[in-house]
């Protein structure tokens, strides 16, 4: 044993880290890497590429099929007497991530796999995508939403509207307030981990970590619906929010519908603005 014991002590020494980490891992030079050209503002081109509508029909449908499983869920669970005999939070939080971690993984070669106008807003503040592609983005997400918690209010008309259709309200006890504040803590999470999980610096350099994108957002999103689904019932998702507000059409979905946008939006803001910032360090990168 005092030989094998040896041999460690000797192996540890011989072969130190040589991964540098903290501040000096940010201040290498990533061989392997360069820091990519920000996104024009404007990008006229993008209108004339088969490439560009094909993103855009990538994020309608993956937004569509996140309501429609999302919005069934909610529904199944507001169904029952009991949440015991139902899926319960735990699984309405299970279907929006898994479904986030699915669609993500599905579409994010085609399109980025955003399927929320924050997470599009959040990129297009870092300067990851044109103005041109986050507005497409983002309308064609809300068309999804929209189209999505339609189909399923054409087949339980009646189920749809006596459940509540899925819609985002903030729950009795808590103030506007308490519900904005959930959403942008909500938000900074997703779109914080959205950054992180996408880095192409990070996966250049710890390229020794395998890390499957798709996985932390899901998981980030599943976090978050445990967190907040008590207090709003968790948007954090503009187009998901809208979709079912305007297919639903009862005062109660739009009276502090105002929230589900202006948080998201926010949160999505600062998490950009927090990873480009300190994480990333964008602005002092010496020249």
């Amino acid at each position: 044993m005092e030989g094998k014991d040896e041999d460690v002590r000797l192996g540890a020494n011989r072969y130190r880290e040589r991964q540098p980490i903290g501040t000096t891992a940010q201040s290498q030079d990533v061989k392997d890497y360069q820091e990519p050209p920000p996104a024009p503002l404007f990008e006229p081109g993008e209108l004339s590429s088969w490439s560009f509508y094909r993103a855009g029909i990538a994020e309608f449908v993956a937004t569509f099929l996140f309501l429609y499983i999302t919005v069934l869920t909610v529904m199944g669970v507001a169904r029952s007497p009991k949440k015991c005999s139902s899926v319960g939070i735990q699984g309405i939080a299970w279907a929006f991530g898994g479904m986030i971690f699915a669609l993500v993984y599905c579409t994010a070669g085609i399109s980025g796999g955003h399927i929320n106008p924050a997470v599009t807003f959040g990129l297009f503040l870092a300067r990851k995508l044109s103005l041109t592609r986050a507005v497409f983005y983002m309308i064609m997400q809300c068309l999804g939403a929209i189209c999505g918690a339609g189909v399923v209010k054409g087949f339980q008309k009646t189920q749809y509207e006596r459940l509540g259709g899925g819609a985002n309200t903030i729950s009795k006890g808590y103030t506007k307030g308490d519900g904005l504040g959930a959403e942008i803590v909500g938000t900074f999470v997703l779109v914080y981990t959205v950054f992180s999980a996408t880095d192409a610096k990070r996966n250049a350099r710890d390229s020794h970590v395998p890390i499957l994108a798709p996985l932390p957002i899901g998981f980030a999103v599943f976090l978050v619906h445990l967190a907040t689904i008590p207090i709003t019932g968790t948007g954090i998702n503009p187009a998901r929010s809208l979709g079912a507000a305007l297919i639903f059409n009862k005062d109660q979905a739009w009276d502090d519908h105002w929230v589900f946008w202006v948080g998201p939006f926010i949160g999505a803001a600062l998490a950009a603005l927090y990873h480009q910032m300190v994480i990333r360090a964008v602005p002092f990168k010496s020249k």
